[in-house]
């Protein structure tokens, strides 16, 4: 999964900022990075966590390992751990996220389940983090038009 969205474009190519699918594999292997700790990785070391697979419970174990190393090295102590929910919503194909919902709605978007249901996991998990509201949500809109849902 080494495939970045459109949305990301502005900053894919340093690596500036952490990218979905990065993002996607912390949730999957329960690690809270923080922007602090990216930033201090190499160029190599976050090209890495870019490809590193992170779907089988193998490779998420590995990919955790790989990562609170880096992190001690730099910091000399592990990132935060957070709890593994052993069915994210994003896997979810038929029921959409209300932060979700209700975020679209903000743009004038109803979203309708069978839209919701043709996403990837991958566009769903995207979508879910840009509809928190502790998120900057700048990018919410132009996912919604890249995944065609307007």
């Amino acid at each position: 999964m080494s495939d970045f969205f459109q949305f990301e474009s502005d900053f894919v190519d340093s690596l500036r900022c952490i990218p979905m699918q990065v993002r996607m594999k912390l949730d999957t292997c329960g690690v809270k990075l923080k922007l602090t700790h990216w930033h201090q990785f190499t160029q190599q070391e976050r090209q890495a966590l870019v490809e590193m697979p992170g779907t089988t419970v193998q490779e998420s174990e590995a990919y955790r390992q790989y990562l609170q190393q880096l992190v001690v090295k730099y910091t000399g102590t592990p990132a935060s751990e957070l709890p593994i929910d052993p069915h994210p919503a994003w896997i979810d194909a038929n029921v959409i996220v209300p932060s979700v919902w209700e975020k679209a709605r903000e743009f004038g978007v109803s979203l309708a389940t069978e839209q919701w249901a043709a996403l990837s996991p991958a566009q769903r998990f995207a979508l879910i983090k840009l509809s928190r509201p502790s998120h900057e949500n700048k990018n919410f809109l132009s996912a919604l038009k890249e995944f065609q849902l307007i």
